[in-house]
């Protein structure tokens, strides 16, 4: 794949461009020094697949982009971690990262916008836009490397994000949807706004454990209705028997699930 389309650095120059490019706002933005520490701690150790820097909103982000291990790639998988997490993350994120690219798909995994390490589902609310031009920097960084065909794989807090995308920018530039974990918020934090499935013109796979948080295992029903509503013939709901919410001891499990119904598309 052509590399031309990003960029290394040295991960301190890297830090200090994400924390002085373009000061942010005090208030209802993300912790861009913690991003920044995060990048400088990971880069270094990343073994599968190769680190670069993406823009968005003039912002520099990490995002680490895995090969398919095949000749003939089937597409390729935005993988968006959890709350507070970062792009190579030991749970859900790497675990599909690297073993989707043996099932035929390349993957890119983004650093999306976190925020201090106690804040909880409310705190998150104001800042879900900030994932939005995230996203889109993915999506084109794989168009521009040939890719045509791009599924999302999100895990909690990222599900809020990327469905508060799907629902302002419409579901046209990908192929399919996963959510993992979704609608999970915090105690007498109930989710402000429906996610916009009944809507979506894609397939979607709803995957959660079967020991996951009270609210993901509580709305599932209605994620169904929705889902079902849609139309789409492909989209699944799944359990996971034996998964918590990290999918934690469960990544074989995990990935059979989402590349059997990567299979089935």
């Amino acid at each position: 794949m052509a590399g031309t389309h990003y960029w290394h650095s040295h991960r301190i120059l890297i830090a200090l461009a994400i924390l002085f490019s373009q000061p942010g706002a005090a208030a209802q933005a993300p912790d861009f020094e913690r991003e920044a520490r995060l990048a400088a701690e990971i880069e270094d150790a990343i073994l599968d697949g190769e680190p670069l820097y993406l823009t968005a909103d003039k912002r520099k982000f990490l995002a680490i982009f895995t090969e398919a291990e095949t000749a003939a790639p089937r597409g390729a998988v935005i993988v968006l971690h959890g709350r507070g997490f970062h792009p190579d993350w030991h749970d859900v994120v790497q675990p599909l990262r690297v073993g989707l690219t043996e099932r035929g798909w390349h993957t890119l995994s983004l650093q999306m916008p976190v925020l201090g390490k106690d804040a909880k589902y409310y705190d998150y609310v104001p800042i879900l836009q900030y994932g939005f031009p995230r996203i889109e920097a993915g999506i084109d960084f794989l168009q521009a490397q040939g890719v045509e065909r791009i599924v999302i794989a999100a895990h909690s807090c990222s599900v809020h994000m990327s469905m508060a995308w799907l629902k302002a920018r419409g579901d046209d530039r990908i192929h399919a949807y996963i959510g993992l974990g979704m609608g999970a918020t915090d105690y007498k934090q109930p989710m402000q706004a429906p996610f916009p499935l009944a809507g979506l013109n894609i397939p979607v796979l709803d995957a959660y454990g079967d020991r996951d948080y009270p609210a993901v295992k509580r709305k599932a029903p209605e994620r169904k209705a929705a889902m079902a509503a849609a139309g789409n013939p492909k989209s699944r709901q799944i359990v996971v028997p034996g998964a918590d919410h990290y999918f934690k001891d469960s990544d074989e499990a995990l990935l059979e699930a989402v590349g059997a119904w990567l299979d089935s598309l």
